[in-house]
């Protein structure tokens, strides 16, 4: 059995291994250029990849491989325990594959080339975003803000047959709903997450109703209303994904005359982890089609790992370069004698833990000093509000990921629901937002990640839990107090030795387990952002 095994873990390595390099640069040049070729050529290959994937008597075999006691090299289990999640996720007939491809490329697509129209102007995200940060004119902010929600028409239609289909997947391979498939073949359980964003929800709702107490007495006294005539356009980000800026801690100036790219590569390279060569192959500016979010993508488990971003110099994009360079280092600095099976993060939660670790850090007064992006009076200056600022962003976001967990839950569970109505009574529950009158456009769906990420945004939350334990556990290994995470090489040896040389060799809970000591545990992400 073991050496049936090895060829078919060679076999199938020589069909996909080209075929995923040239499907994920066709994914690198469509979300650069914004060009249909680029994503027609990615949906074939696509395409053409999960009709290997779905070789019924492929995945047959993979299913004797784990009921068989005859394989005892453990790396080989290891391999054919993920190939199995990977096939069974296919186990489907190809027309729906193909539709399904054909409609996330469509999906993409109409993010990438959507932009707000206001006044006879295009604006894209950056303006978008700029402007509920800075203006004091409700009447435009609730244009703007809307402006930017009709993203969500595009794609209503689109969206809604994605979930029908991902549900019929779903149910062919035994799964009451995608949500519950998504989650348990990446080795998560439903009542475990379930459990553990119920427990988030009591730790962090009293921080919470504190933080949006204050947030809403300074709100109303800029904009010169009621507290409760606030609304969603009032609290400066689309989504209330993110705190608003707090009095006394506005850090873009501090950046505005600095090189983010070079500030990335510099502080990457003082822990003993070099960027220079992903920096070189990426693309990280603003240009008309380009995709306008942020993201690291490995073409081909080896070398060739690469990051898009859209720079602008402020906090938001230095967060955003070091998050992503951190999903990039993770690609990077796998073990040279892992498997090519192998090369890949332990969970997503896992890498994107480790780059919500590096991104938190544009945000710290003592690694700005230390990067001489501020001097040593402005880090005295800012460290009480800097730490207030950073519990109201992390508590703001555990609210905002508890929407977007129970939503997607419920979109799956029961399409059927009114989604505006679903998307508007959670954003009361857990953000205390005041839903807009004008219910016309579909909200809900103008969030790219409901439709080209399903089921996947409780992980981020998941990541920041995570990514305060590694934290945790790398002050006890760090003599002193007043840590910066930055200049010490013990820190990239830590990531590399202990979470990026392994890959996927340990399934999730094995690796937290071992590179932190304990379980994963909310206890020091409350310790850090809620007081407990």
């Amino acid at each position: 059995m073991e050496e049936k095994l090895k060829k078919f873990i060679e076999d199938y390595i020589s069909k996909t291994a080209g075929l995923e390099k040239r499907k994920h640069k066709a994914y690198f040049n469509a979300a650069v250029t914004g060009r249909k070729k680029y994503y027609d050529l990615y949906s074939r290959l696509e395409f053409e990849h999960t009709s290997i994937l779905g070789n019924r008597k492929d995945f047959e075999f993979l299913s004797s491989v784990q009921d068989s006691v005859s394989v005892s090299n453990p790396m080989l289990k290891r391999q054919a325990r993920l190939l199995y999640f990977v096939f069974k996720a296919h186990q489907v007939p190809s027309d729906i594959q193909e539709e399904i491809i054909g409609l996330e490329t469509r999906v993409a697509n109409k993010f990438s080339l959507f932009r707000a129209g206001v006044d006879g102007k295009s604006l894209t995200d950056n303006q978008v975003d700029s402007i509920l940060e800075s203006s004091t004119d409700s009447r435009k902010l609730k244009q703007v803000w809307q402006a930017s929600k009709l993203a969500g028409n595009l794609v209503e239609e689109d969206v809604r047959r994605l979930v029908d289909l991902r549900n019929r997947t779903a149910s062919i391979l035994g799964y009451p709903d995608y949500h519950h498939m998504s989650l348990e073949l990446s080795e998560q359980y439903p009542l475990e997450v379930e459990a553990l964003f119920d427990h988030l929800d009591s730790v962090t709702a009293g921080g919470f109703k504190k933080i949006k107490e204050d947030t809403d007495r300074q709100l109303s006294e800029r904009f010169g209303i009621k507290d409760d005539e606030l609304m969603p356009w009032h609290y400066q980000d689309r989504f209330f994904q993110e705190a608003p800026a707090y009095p006394g801690i506005d850090l873009d100036p501090y950046y505005r005359s600095k090189d983010i790219v070079y500030a990335t590569v510099e502080y990457f390279r003082g822990i003993g982890l070099l960027t220079e060569d992903i920096a070189g192959r990426s693309d990280l500016f603003e240009r008309a089609g380009k995709n306008q979010h942020a993201f690291c993508i490995n073409i081909d488990r080896e070398d060739d790992v690469r990051v898009l971003c859209n720079i602008k110099p402020n906090r938001k994009w230095m967060n955003t370069m070091l998050h992503e360079f951190g999903h990039a280092v993770y690609e990077k600095y796998y073990s040279d004698n892992l498997p090519y099976i192998l090369r890949e993060p332990a969970h997503i939660f896992v890498t994107e833990a480790v780059a919500m670790f590096f991104g938190r850090l544009a945000s710290d007064p003592l690694w700005m000093r230390e990067m001489g992006i501020i001097d040593h009076d402005a880090a005295q200056r800012l460290a009480y509000v800097s730490k207030r600022a950073a519990s109201g962003e992390q508590l703001v976001f555990s609210r905002w990921a508890q929407v977007m967990y129970h939503f997607e839950k419920s979109l799956y569970a029961n399409p059927e629901h009114n989604l505006n109505d679903l998307w508007w009574g959670l954003a009361e529950k857990y953000q205390q937002l005041t839903p807009p009158d004008d219910m016309s456009p579909a909200y809900w769906a103008s969030k790219i990640h409901v439709a080209s990420a399903p089921c996947y945004y409780h992980n981020y939350l998941l990541g920041e839990l995570l990514a305060s334990q590694l934290g945790a556990k790398l002050k006890m290994m760090m003599p002193g107090d007043g840590h910066t995470f930055c200049g010490d090489p013990l820190i990239g040896r830590y990531f590399r030795d202990e979470v990026f040389y392994h890959g996927a060799v340990l399934p999730w809970k094995d690796l937290v387990k071992s590179a932190t000591g304990s379980e994963l545990d909310p206890a020091h992400y409350a310790a850090q952002f809620a007081g407990g």
